[in-house]
């Protein structure tokens, strides 16, 4: 079973969640939800803090269904969701895959991010977030700061662990996914990927069809 974390203003419905989760589908049976406050979920969003419980809610939720193996593939926030909820539950899950993922708050290094922020942290950009990105954002920082990527990395093993990043990709440079990979001790498995963008979007079937497999197999 592969339960699979989008991206920020990513839902369920969204054509580039749905292409991942069909390739991924070749796999294993897969399980996709939308985090709080995207699409037709409830809440608002946190951007990635109380989102690790939504991905446990899943996790439990795939559990019921008597899937005794269960891998978490996360892209871009839900990449950082998996990785926390991996470090914060040991045990829960049997293999962690991280796509596009930060490694540290508050960055705002790429003009991406910079945009990202202000969408996050002004009433304006809180609104054209609903509105136009069908995704509600809640208005209150982060207290306390939740922790961090690259130190959740350390708590995963003997958890298997994937990291994966392109080395076009606009958001975050490749000293994140490097962080990540240091952080682990030599446990994580680093994927550099040529010509790739940011995502979800960027992950072109081929990729997804490397990554289901490597979840099935180190999921066992």
């Amino acid at each position: 079973m592969l339960v699979i974390a989008h991206g920020f203003t990513g839902d369920v419905d969204r054509p580039h969640v749905r292409r991942v989760a069909a390739g991924l589908a070749r796999y294993g049976a897969v399980v996709t939800f939308s985090f709080r406050g995207h699409g037709r979920s409830g809440g608002r969003s946190t951007v990635g803090d109380k989102e690790v419980l939504d991905l446990a809610a899943a996790l439990a939720w795939a559990r019921g269904f008597g899937h005794a193996r269960v891998a978490t593939v996360g892209f871009s926030m839900g990449a950082s969701v998996v990785l926390r909820h991996a470090a914060l539950h040991p045990g829960t899950v049997d293999a962690v895959a991280a796509v596009s993922s930060p490694a540290r708050w508050y960055y705002r290094g790429t003009a991406p991010m910079r945009r990202l922020h202000w969408l996050v942290t002004r009433p304006e950009g809180r609104l054209v977030g609903r509105y136009g990105l069908r995704t509600r954002i809640h208005h209150r920082d982060w207290d306390p700061i939740p922790l961090s990527p690259v130190e959740a990395v350390p708590l995963i093993a003997p958890t298997p662990l994937l990291i994966v990043h392109g080395d076009r990709d606009g958001y975050f440079p490749l000293d994140h996914p490097r962080m990540l990979a240091d952080a682990s001790g030599g446990h994580a498995e680093l994927w550099l990927e040529p010509g790739m963008g940011h995502a979800e979007h960027a992950a072109d079937d081929a990729l997804v069809d490397r990554i289901g497999d490597w979840a099935a197999r180190r999921s066992g």
